[in-house]
């Protein structure tokens, strides 16, 4: 009896993103299909073989896998226990349609950051909460993937990246509860979401999102221990709900929420 595939599937809130999909499949193969969004595909486990603009290709370990879209393709497992696949669906957002042809031209790209910068915005996907790392995540993908198809364009005049990243910064400072995305971010400061990126972790030595959610444990620390439960700390400070907050918590102070509050007692030795 066949193995039943395993399945999942979901729509984040991240600009750009069309769906997730992870699968396991053992003996399923896709017919000539086309999709309206790009394919961003890493295989984990298997191989898969598959048939694009009448070339056949395939899936090693180390490579990422995008075929552009609007043109037909197949696909079916290449080891006989199948495969096990994370893909991504972006928008012309993310990659324009000039890109179609470079990526027909070479769909299979041998690039370990690349796939190790995949697998990262895969696991920060799959956080509710998390849709500012998300979206830098993906604006740093999104730059290796031309920088793969599109030849890099003459240097340009000097940016004053110092004055980007304090712009972004205070941006920050004054969302820190209600959050800001990184696309509305990148058009009050005029500056393209990579280059935000990039110069403000260069700037302070830490990513836009990782400098936000130190500012909300911050603010939940002095609530904590003015008394409030944790559940209500998480919504007053901008997380997505209590263990959204314990998660970062944890990872910044040491302890969860709960026990950090619970820490102190007065007139206790």
């Amino acid at each position: 009896m066949a193995a039943q595939p395993e399945v999942t599937a979901w729509r984040p809130h991240v600009p750009g993103v069309v769906e997730v999909f992870h699968a396991h499949f053992t003996e399923y193969a896709y017919p000539m299909h086309v999709h309206e969004a790009w394919t961003l595909l890493v295989v984990d486990d298997g191989a898969v073989r598959y048939d694009l603009d009448r070339h056949e290709y395939g899936t090693p370990h180390d490579t990422v896998s995008l075929l552009p879209p609007h043109v037909p393709h197949n696909g079916s497992p290449a080891t006989p226990h199948g495969f096990r696949k994370r893909v991504l669906y972006l928008d012309a957002t993310i990659l324009g349609t000039d890109l179609i042809g470079p990526a027909v031209d070479g769909p299979g790209l041998r690039d370990p950051l690349l796939r190790r910068r995949v697998g990262q915005l895969h696991t920060v996907l799959a956080r509710p909460g998390d849709e500012l790392e998300a979206e830098s995540r993906l604006t740093l993908v999104g730059e290796r993937l031309r920088t793969h198809l599109r030849p890099r364009p003459a240097a340009g005049p000097a940016r004053d990246d110092g004055t980007v990243a304090r712009r972004l910064r205070e941006l920050l400072d004054e969302r820190v509860t209600e959050g800001i995305a990184l696309g509305e971010a990148a058009r009050l400061v005029q500056a393209h979401p990579a280059h935000l990126v990039r110069a403000f972790s260069g700037a302070y030595g830490i990513a836009p999102h990782q400098y936000l959610m130190s500012r909300r444990v911050d603010r939940a620390r002095r609530l904590l221990l003015e008394g409030l439960r944790p559940a209500e700390v998480a919504t007053t400070t901008g997380f997505y709900d209590q263990a959204h907050l314990t998660r970062h918590f944890r990872r910044l102070v040491g302890v969860t929420p709960g026990r950090y509050g619970g820490s102190f007692r007065p007139g206790a030795r």
